[in-house]
């Protein structure tokens, strides 16, 4: 049975404070908001912390729909 892939979460960052703390939870509120799961959750935060501003950066671009 094939799986359906999931619609990435909308996550919002231009136009506001652009710095990591606030890239990162708003990352983190729209996960929840999507249903990720707690375990997704920190899956995402672990890999997104593990490196630099522009790799959170990078990392939120594979896993939500940026605007």
């Amino acid at each position: 049975m094939a799986t359906q892939e999931r619609r990435k979460p909308q996550l919002w960052i231009i136009c506001k404070n652009g710095n990591a703390f606030n890239v990162l939870a708003s990352a983190l509120k729209a996960a929840r908001k999507a249903g990720w799961s707690q375990d997704e959750i920190d899956a995402f935060r672990e890999e997104a912390t593990n490196g630099d501003y522009d790799h959170l950066l990078s990392v939120c671009m594979d896993r939500f729909d940026v605007n």
